[in-house]
This record gives C-alpha cells, structure tokens and sequence, in this order.
C-alpha cells in the first residue's frame, strides 16, 4: 500500500513540474502571424483589474442567457407548471391532461406575460421560440405513434356496424356546421391570404375531432372500460380517429397545393404511401422485430432503433409529400406487430418520456399563440361562446341522435355524445396545424383554443348528468347489446 501511495504521489509531482515547466517555455514564444488584432479585441473586453464580484456576476448573467441555458429554464418552469396544473384538476375530476392544456395557456400571454411581462420575456425570449417548436414537433410526432398503437382494430370489427354510423355522424353534421359557420367567419377571422375553401375545411375539421386519448383516460378514470357504453365510445373514438386524421391529411395536401393537378398528384402520393405501410412494411415488420415480440422479452436497443428509424422515416415521407410528419407518426404507430405484448411495452417507454417531457412543451408553445388580449369586446366573447355552442350541438347531437338510431337509449346515447365531444389534445394539433399553414389568423386561433379546452371539460360534468337520468340496469341487457 505505501508502495502504491509513493508511486502515485511521485507520479502526480513529476507530471505537475513537468507541465509547468512547458508553460514557462511556451509562455515567452512569438505570437502566431494575424493575432494582433484579435489580442486588442479580446484585451479591450477584460474586465478591469479590482472588479472580481462585478467580473463574476456578469459572467453568471451570461451564462444564464446562453441559449441552453434557457432551454433548460424553460424546461423546469414548463414541467413544474404542467404536473401542477395537472394534479389539481384531477383532484376537481377534470383529467390531467386538461390540466396540462391549462397550464401551457397560462404560460403564455394571457396570464404569465401579463402579470409579470419581464419574467415572461426572460423565459420565453423571441428567439428561443424556434428551439421550442421543433421540440414540441417531436413530442407530437412520439404521441401520434402511440395513439396509432393503442388502435384496436379486432375491436373495431366486431362493433362496426354501431361504430360507423356513430363516429361519421359525429364528423358530418359538425363538419357541415363548421362550414356554414366559416361564410360568416371568412372575411373578418382568416389569416390575409388564405383561401376561403382553406379556411372552411379546417373549420369543419376543428368541429368535428375527438381526442382518443383523453376519452380513453376518462372512461379510466370512471370505471366505465369495460362496460358496453365503454367499449362503444372507444371504438367509436377509433374509427372517428382515423376518418378525421385521414380527412384532415386530405385537407392539408389540398391547401398546401398550388392548382387542382398538384392536389391529384398529393392525394395519389398519399394513398401510395399508406398502401406501401400496410402491404408492404407492415408484413415486414414482424420478422425484424421477431426477438422483440417474444412473449417475456423486453425491446432490445436494436429493435428500438428498428422502430424509431419506422416512425422517422414514415414522419419525413409524409412531411415531404405535403400531410405534416404527424400522420407518417400516426401510421408507423397503427402497424406495429401486436406479438407478444409488443405495442403495449413499447407505449409504456415512448408514452411516459413524450407525455412528461415533450408533450408540456406542445402545450407551452400554443399557449404562446393563444391571446385572450384578442377577444377585448363582448362581441368577440360572444362570438366565441357561440362557436363553442355550435360545436357542442354539432357533436353531441350528431353522435346522439345516430347511436338513438342504432338502439342505444336515449341516456346512453347522449352520454355517448358527450364523449364524442372531448377534443383536447387531438383539437390543438390541428388548429396548429392551420395556424402553421396561414389560414387561421391569431384571433380565430384563441377562439378555438378556448372552445378545445371547455368542451373537454364540459365531458366530465355532461357525463354525469345524463348518467344520472338512467335507470339501473346491467349493461348486458341494454337494447343496443342485442
């Protein structure tokens, strides 16, 4: 041991003499050839000598005003607020997630920039923004993977029949409402520039989404899974997912084109894509996964780089084709193998880092978008009361009257629309998606921010108050189970 201690130290004191003694010599060689000027700049910004608290200070300021470090700032303030927010609405049995879509608003500058303006210009410099979208982007992208795995299209099958009807009537009447309303809404609300066919087909598109995930959660949260309204409302939610994901990519390779012959040649592209995924990759899938789709075997690395290279290369497809690099997401999602339990222990990796770290900066960046400073007249309040009316009617009485249609009672039937109705999340990534494209101006934006947010917590209490009209019966006795 004191062997081993002498050679150490002896080692350490040799080194040192020996570096210092090479710092000695170097320190009197001539400067390299150009550096003159350089050496003037650098010595004309030293700090004076005796200013070695004001010296480290200003060093500490500019360090804080690297880029990273702002990043980082951001992110503490945007997850902090974001598990805040979402435990107290969860503890007033709102979902969390609603929570979390509150607390990006608040971030933003209706509450946060007008309450202490400075600390929100600190925080959420102008220049920072860019960062913050690209990172959001890919929270987005990573959710959409897993709403597509969380898809179950055995279920679909053996409730098509009910689920069809619902979930496309709950699309077409607010659809067509959404349109109507945009002949009013055109002139004053798009953005200066965007076409009226533009601007109405994502009014349409904005009335008539349902957020899959958060319905899920909700009927989590209530017990009601496994029941027969449960397991209706989910596969109604399902198929709606795909029908209006599918019209909403339609729409977008629509606006973004420049004359009807590119809108052909967009659509064709995409059923192209869509037919190489589920023919082509799809089948593929399997044997490159197959250790990983063993029943007990967690995902290797390898298989996780296998999955992530999927879902990059289906977002960028879909993002150069015209449709938003959400829907190649959404569909590396839909035909991941099923095999051993694959899907569910991949959601549960790539869920709980999206839903925690990235998604809340989704949330943050609409909110910065989101100006309650807009809606300064009672007409624009109005208004937007107004457009929250048309879209609760539009899809709690499309989804009611066509599951009154298809035998469900009439408790069960409006209980099932106000579950139609929940938009959250889902609502958000297509108004961004217009707001992006320059259809929706910042005012017409707000206003559907505001309608996404109450009608999904209008769910909870509309659930329980129709719930409260049905007689007690067990649910395998219902008309509509027959």
């Amino acid at each position: 041991m004191k062997r081993t201690a002498s050679f150490y130290i002896i080692t350490i004191a040799l080194v040192g003499i020996g570096i210092f003694a090479v710092l000695h010599f170097g320190a009197g060689l001539p400067p390299p050839q150009g550096t003159a000027e350089l050496l003037h700049s650098t010595a004309s910004k030293a700090k004076p000598a005796g200013a070695g608290t004001d010296s480290m200070l200003a060093g500490l300021s500019e360090n804080l005003n690297d880029p990273l470090s702002h990043l980082f700032v951001q992110l503490l303030v945007i997850i902090a607020a974001s598990r805040l927010a979402g435990t107290l609405f969860a503890r007033c049995g709102q979902p969390s997630v609603v929570g979390e879509m509150a607390a990006g608003i608040l971030l933003g500058p209706s509450l946060f920039g007008m309450v202490a303006p400075d600390a929100f210009q600190f925080v959420f410099p102008a220049t920072s923004l860019g960062v913050l979208k690209m990172l959001s982007q890919i929270g987005v992208c990573l959710f959409m993977f897993v709403v597509g795995m969380e898809l179950d299209t055995g279920h679909v099958r053996k409730k098509a029949d009910v689920a069809v009807v619902v979930s496309h009537a709950s699309i077409v009447l607010p659809y067509f409402l959404g349109v109507v309303l945009a002949c009013f809404l055109y002139s004053h609300f798009a953005q200066p520039g965007a076409s009226f066919t533009a601007f109405a087909l994502f009014m349409g598109i904005s009335m008539s989404i349902t957020a899959f995930p958060v319905l899920a959660r909700i009927l989590q949260e209530r017990g009601l899974t496994k029941t027969f309204l449960g397991s209706t409302a989910i596969t109604c939610a399902a198929v709606d997912d795909v029908t209006a994901w599918s019209i909403l990519a339609f729409v977008v390779a629509i606006a973004r084109s420049t004359s009807i012959a590119a809108s052909i040649f967009n659509l064709a592209l995409v059923f192209v894509f869509i037919a190489l995924m589920i023919w082509g990759l799809r089948p593929a899938l399997p044997r490159w996964l197959r250790s990983a789709t063993a029943e007990h075997a967690d995902p290797s690395k390898g298989a996780l780089a296998t999955v992530i290279c999927v879902v990059v290369s289906a977002s960028l497809t879909t993002e150069i084709i015209g449709i938003h690099a959400l829907f190649g997401a959404f569909l590396a999602g839909a035909i991941m193998p099923e095999a051993g339990g694959f899907r569910h222990k991949l959601s549960v990796r790539v869920e709980n880092f999206s839903s925690v770290l990235l998604l809340p900066l989704f949330f943050a960046f609409t909110g910065l978008r989101t100006q309650f400073g807009l809606l300064n007249d009672v007409q624009g309040w109005l208004l937007c009361a107004g457009i929250i009316a048309v879209a609760t009617v539009g899809k709690l009485g499309g989804s009611a009257l066509a599951a009154r249609w298809s035998g469900m009672s009439w408790s069960e039937s409006l209980q099932l629309g106000a579950l139609m109705n929940t938009r959250g999340l889902m609502e958000l990534i297509a108004l961004n998606i217009g707001y992006d494209m320059g259809i929706l101006s910042p005012r017409i934006f707000t206003m559907l921010v505001i309608m996404a947010l109450v009608t999904t917590m209008l769910t909870g209490p509309l659930l329980t108050l129709f719930r409260s009209r049905q007689p007690v019966v067990d649910d395998s006795h219902s008309p509509a189970a027959a």
